[in-house]
């Protein structure tokens, strides 16, 4: 854990988003265990408050969102407090009720963009530089990156993200489908804030159950998820007719 004053992982709440800030600029953001570990402590207690959070953003301070795993940790032999922690908590991003999305611009790689894969949107600045290190490193994804990056971006862009090493700007990142949409860098926190805003504007019962459907539905066979959405969902939001009455007033 973090012994430092200094929290590693800072909230900000407002107006039902909930923000998440990786708060290590020094280190451009390093993925330490500790971090990981006030992290998850964080999504755990937005994951409890589906009522009072409708939208998480994952975004850092500084300049670059991060440079990846922690290798000095690794170095001093720092250990998480469980064998897989960080891949559980990238798992957790993928299923907690809320829609989760990362802003990121500067360095994201290995480590952080393997994070943000785990997450349900994402923007990025134009300054943006995503890339794949491991095989630089000699070391190998264990997070989910083999299975999460070809999903996003199809296997011949993640084989030659993951085989070549090479770094991929925000435009490309678009391109591919990487990300969701690239604005200037000094944009980027109002971009985020209006897109987390537009998204929370809507019923959080419903973003809920469309993420909690894409989730399952991936599980199934495409009749079988059909199926299993009409007959499994929990209804309308409990203020359905009152959204609809306002629609017609505007």
């Amino acid at each position: 854990m973090n012994n430092s004053d200094v929290p590693l992982v800072v909230r900000t709440d407002r107006d039902g988003v909930s923000t998440l800030t990786l708060n290590r600029p020094e280190a451009l953001n390093a993925l330490s265990p500790s971090l990981f570990e006030e992290l998850r402590l964080h999504l755990d207690q937005l994951a409890a408050s589906p009522e009072q959070v409708g939208v998480v953003v994952l975004t850092a301070e500084g300049r670059s969102f991060s440079a990846g795993n922690d290798l000095k940790a690794i170095e001093r032999g720092e250990r998480s407090s469980s064998p897989h922690q960080q891949a559980e908590t990238l798992d957790f991003i993928e299923v907690m009720p809320q829609p989760v999305i990362a802003s990121v611009r500067g360095h994201c790689y290995t480590g952080a963009l393997e994070l943000v894969l785990a997450c349900d949107l994402l923007i990025c600045a134009d300054d943006a530089l995503f890339c794949d290190t491991h095989g630089k490193w000699g070391m190998v994804p264990t997070w989910g990156m083999t299975s999460r990056l070809p999903e996003r971006v199809g296997p011949l862009f993640a084989r030659d993200m993951m085989y070549s090493g090479r770094v991929v700007g925000g435009g490309e990142a678009v391109s591919i489908g990487l990300a969701n949409n690239c604005v200037p860098e000094n944009e980027l926190a109002e971009e985020t804030d209006a897109w987390a805003a537009r998204i929370a504007a809507n019923s959080w019962h419903t973003l809920r159950e469309e993420k909690r459907q894409m989730n399952r539905l991936a599980e199934l066979s495409r009749e079988a998820g059909m199926k299993w959405a009409r007959e499994k969902g929990p209804g309308p939001a409990a203020d359905m007719v009152e959204r609809i009455q306002a629609g017609f007033k505007r």
